[in-house]
């Protein structure tokens, strides 16, 4: 079962790492074309993110939390033709509720940018509200894009699912290329956002074919289960929206900072959140649907907890450190060129230092939420997001904008307080998170002695590696970052295995197996 519940992990993260290296080229593109302190980039990046809190809100996650535990325990039941209602019964509700919301955030999208970029004047704001009327467009079809998915990731069919968002990549790509040399920055950044568009919609039909094959009793009438999705939604969604509500703090408050504020916290996230997906998505995906089949079995949810736990530390741990020490390192490597320069470079790598310190807190928390929702409790993560939103904003406040006037420095650095506040609020919810659930499932965490090998390792392994970056400098980053990234990665392996880590001795006996 665990070796099961392995590979399925395995799938996920392999279709995540594919989607975020295509996610990874379009930012890169998008520097080179865009740079960081242009009010264009600043534009299309508070734009870009303002309609995903509706794919955020209605999306993956809370699909996740209310959808796939029923879905999935009906198809452990056999009960196809009641599990075909769920599917159909969700699927309306969710274009009813999203085409009514799209509407009205293209309608009104002037309002939305008052609420939240109020900084944002002049010509930089009616560029702004172009790129969102545009974009609102596109997250409807995301998601049902995340319907798809929670369809997907409960028949076990994870790779599919993860990696359709390569289409969406793909096409805002191949927008930047084709149009990047003959049109202005403004002209090209509505452009992309019709790129973005059209992503949204290939990655939607990619997958429907196959869901429409699997669910092949698919009805759209109510019954106690699609009541019992309805129930799970309403306190999921408001978590979700709690939880959005520290993004939008974070876009706010960096509009008032100076211009690059915005695209410099895009440019950081869209590295962290890196991690984050490949190792405490991966294994939380794969585990919900595992955990959803044995409600009941609290020993199997804590063994199973306990397990994904030490999953993500071993390989959340060196890319927390990582940011930390060699954020210049990664982020030249993968940004720098054409308008995106090496001070953009070291700017990007104090917002990401800065999300380092929550870093391990956030991937292991997303753990601990999918085992509430697998005990088809929405309501605790609810209570301890909220506390989590109310410290962001209060702490995120304090470090972006009296903060660095205080000590006397630059404004813009502001923005990596925003990221470190973040990330002590993130502490804070996963130590409720944790407290709450080892109350009702017993003792779970990882072993200090495994969490103190696990530090070290890459602590001996940063210092290698920064006597690497010493020696060599940074003249070719693209050539040297392989360099000292790669002395990192080997030294931490060996630390580990040496160390007698179970989770790298086991992971070097599989590659030997090969």
């Amino acid at each position: 079962m665990a070796r099961e519940g392995n590979r399925h992990a395995l799938l996920v993260g392999a279709g995540i790492f594919i989607s975020r290296i295509f996610g990874l080229v379009r930012q890169t593109i998008f520097s080179h074309y865009f740079g960081v302190k242009t009010d264009a980039a600043d534009a299309f990046s508070a734009g870009f993110r303002i309609p995903n809190l509706l794919q955020n809100l209605f999306g993956e996650g809370v699909l996740s939390a209310s959808f796939i535990p029923v879905y999935a325990r009906l198809l452990a039941e056999k009960d196809e033709k009641e599990a075909g209602r769920v599917a159909g019964a969700v699927a309306a509700l969710l274009s009813m509720a999203v085409s009514i919301i799209v509407l009205a955030g293209v309608l009104g999208a002037s309002h939305v940018i008052d609420l939240i970029e109020p900084g944002f004047e002049g010509a930089k704001r009616e560029l702004t509200i172009r790129v969102v009327r545009v974009l609102f467009v596109g997250s409807g079809l995301l998601v049902l894009s995340a319907w798809c998915l929670g369809v997907l990731n409960s028949h076990r069919k994870f790779f599919l699912s993860y990696t359709a968002p390569v289409m969406w990549n793909l096409a805002m790509i191949a927008t930047m290329v084709a149009f990047g040399r003959r049109m202005d920055l403004s002209s090209l950044a509505v452009a992309l956002a019709w790129g973005s568009v059209v992503g949204s919609g290939l990655q939607f039909l990619v997958q429907l074919p196959v869901v429409l094959r699997l669910v092949r009793q698919m009805s759209f009438g109510m019954s106690a289960h699609v009541r019992e999705v309805v129930h799970n939604f309403v306190p999921v969604f408001v978590s979700r929206g709690v939880v959005q509500i520290s993004a939008y703090v974070d876009v706010l408050l960096a509009g008032y900072l100076p211009t690059g504020a915005v695209a410099g916290l895009t440019a950081a996230q869209t590295l962290y959140t890196l991690p984050v997906s490949l190792f405490g998505m991966s294994v939380s995906a794969a585990e919900l649907p595992e955990m959803s089949s044995a409600l009941g079995d609290h020993g199997y949810l804590n063994r199973r907890l306990n397990g994904g736990l030490r999953q993500i530390a071993f390989l959340v741990v060196p890319s927390a450190l990582a940011f930390l020490a060699l954020g210049d390192v990664i982020t030249a490597a993968l940004f720098q060129t054409g308008r995106f320069t090496h001070a953009d470079a070291r700017y990007v790598w104090a917002i990401l230092a800065g999300s380092a310190v929550g870093l391990l807190a956030q991937t292991m928390g997303r753990l601990y939420s999918s085992t509430y929702y697998a005990l088809r409790d929405t309501r605790t993560p609810l209570k301890f997001a909220i506390i989590r939103v109310i410290l962001t904003t209060g702490l995120g406040y304090l470090c972006a904008l009296p903060l660095p006037i205080a000590l006397g420095i630059d404004p813009a650095w502001g923005v990596a307080g925003l990221t470190a506040s973040a990330g002590i609020a993130g502490w804070v919810e996963f130590a409720l998170l944790r407290h709450s659930l080892n109350r009702r499932i017993g003792s779970t965490g990882l072993p200090p002695s495994l969490t103190a090998r696990l530090w070290a390792s890459a602590a001996i392994s940063a210092a290698a590696a920064w006597g690497v970056k010493y020696e060599i400098g940074m003249r070719h980053p693209r050539l040297d970052a392989v360099a000292i990234l790669g002395v990192y990665g080997v030294a931490y392996f060996g630390l580990t295995y040496l160390l007698q880590v179970e989770e790298c001795s086991r992971m070097v006996g599989r590659f030997l197996r090969r």
